[in-house]
């Protein structure tokens, strides 16, 4: 038995921390649930269905979506990307992306995707208080050279068990939690006077365009994008950002 996109648009609906959407071959939006629709800003879904990321976004942040949806409906699907997404109420929140072609007789016709929010670490887990260790390293050491194997000392598991636990319990691999810790701190130092390239190494970049990669494939814009939004926008003078969540 196949679900429709309208059925699923309506179980998803029911999810306030996922976002569900399905777009058409030419990357317009033709089922999204009420999360996606509160995040925009927006009211109801017909201001969604039928627009495109391009029309829905600020220019950095859709000309970076679009060309995510080109990749996936060329064929490549991604799988658990970790993603910032910047709310309505200026608030970043973290998630986890996932995008799929959608086929019909051999034929790529559109995709289907959720971004799900990042949930608090499972405190109750049997080896949380060894995962910690190394969480509490990579937090403190982010701008520094990290090896996962030093991680894995800290905790006193292999490499593959570390690795493991990290996606049980933190639902990101230790590698991604690095990367949240060094773009976190990274957006946060954007909001200041200072060079991009100097906020690049001093969050633990080798080099400006490294920075500059990471940072558009997280946040979907570049560094400089990011700070131009912030000065432009109205709430800059309280310190906040502004743009919508994907």
């Amino acid at each position: 038995m196949n679900l429709s996109a309208d059925t699923m648009e309506g179980l998803f609906d029911a999810l306030p921390d996922v976002v569900f959407f399905v777009k058409d071959q030419l990357g317009r939006y033709t089922h999204v649930n009420l999360t996606l629709v509160k995040r925009l800003g927006l009211k109801r879904r017909d201001q969604v269905i039928g627009r495109s990321v391009d029309a829905l976004f600020p220019p950095a942040l859709g000309h970076t979506f679009a060309q995510q949806d080109q990749q996936v409906l060329a064929g490549e699907r991604i799988d658990n990307q970790l993603e910032v997404h910047v709310f309505p109420n200026r608030a970043p929140g973290w998630c986890l992306t996932r995008k799929l072609p959608v086929e019909q007789r051999g034929r790529i016709v559109g995709l289907i995707g959720i971004s799900r929010d990042l949930g608090l670490p499972d405190i109750r887990h049997p080896v949380y208080a060894r995962l910690r260790k190394a969480n509490d390293h990579l937090q403190q050491h982010y701008g520094e050279k990290i090896r996962v194997q030093n991680l894995a000392d800290l905790s006193g598991m292999s490499v593959a068990q570390l690795e493991r636990h990290f996606r049980r319990v933190f639902q990101l691999t230790p590698q991604q939690v690095l990367a949240r810790y060094r773009i976190e701190a990274a957006m946060q130092l954007l909001r200041e006077p200072g060079s991009v390239a100097d906020i690049g190494m001093a969050c633990g970049f080798t080099d400006q365009s490294a920075f500059a990669r990471q940072f558009k494939a997280t946040v979907g814009m570049t560094p400089r994008d990011y700070r131009q939004l912030l000065l432009s926008s109205p709430s800059h003078a309280a310190g906040q950002g502004a743009t919508e969540a994907s």
